[in-house]
């Protein structure tokens, strides 16, 4: 009666404590495999990190103030302003040399018609066109005389810049008046960019009277 009431017991009892082992086995079987997929997980990282190139080193490009126009670099003159002579427009208009040394200059006669021009800007506005006629107008009826057009601009940006928009200023009424009959060979340019401002201010009052294109008369002697 004993030995069959310790064997009832022993069945009841032996397949739980089976059991609990084969779970202890498995789970520790799962964590040496996320122990080991850890490891290997590091050991990428670190190959990567191992063989990135490290950053390249970039020079810094000095800024000017805030506000301070460009300016050429030092020790490099700036040429002086001289008529444009002996090659083509944009437009393929030529220019022809001329010497006109010794002609009387006249920038007063048609002061009134000077021509302005927008900011950054070579084009003719439509309300300008008509002065241009008028100076047109008195070359056909006097056939003896030639013009300078003077091409100008306000203080904003590099001397260099300024200098060949002001050229292109001058460039595109010589072209207007051309266009309106006058010979190229009567017509020359020059630019003086930003060096002779009619308005010394520095606001857009003064700038708008800078960015201009002037007249001056060539009479022979």
């Amino acid at each position: 009666m004993w030995h069959e009431f310790r064997a009832i017991v022993r069945n009841q009892v032996g397949p739980d404590k089976l059991a609990e082992e084969n779970s202890n086995v498995t789970w520790n079987m799962k964590l040496n495999k996320l122990g080991n997929l850890l490891v290997i997980g590091l050991m990428v990282t670190c190959a990567v990190c191992g063989c990135r190139k490290k950053p390249v080193a970039v020079t810094p490009i000095p800024q000017r103030p805030p506000g301070q126009v460009g300016d050429v670099s030092p020790g490099r003159p700036i040429e002086p302003a001289r008529e444009t002579v002996g090659y083509e427009t944009p437009s393929g208009i030529p220019i022809s040399e001329v010497d006109r040394t010794g002609w009387r200059e006249d920038a007063e006669m048609f002061k009134s018609e000077t021509v302005y021009f927008d900011f950054d800007s070579s084009a003719i506005k439509p309300g300008e066109r008509p002065k241009i006629q008028t100076v047109a107008t008195y070359m056909k009826a006097n056939p003896r005389v030639a013009v300078r057009v003077e091409g100008h601009c306000d203080e904003r940006g590099t001397i260099e810049y300024n200098r060949a928009l002001g050229e292109r200023r001058a460039l595109a009424i010589r072209e207007e008046l051309v266009r309106l009959g006058i010979a190229p060979d009567r017509i020359s340019t020059i630019s003086y960019g930003e060096e002779r401002p009619v308005d010394p201010g520095h606001n857009e009052e003064a700038w708008r009277k800078n960015r201009r294109g002037e007249f001056v008369i060539l009479t022979p002697p």
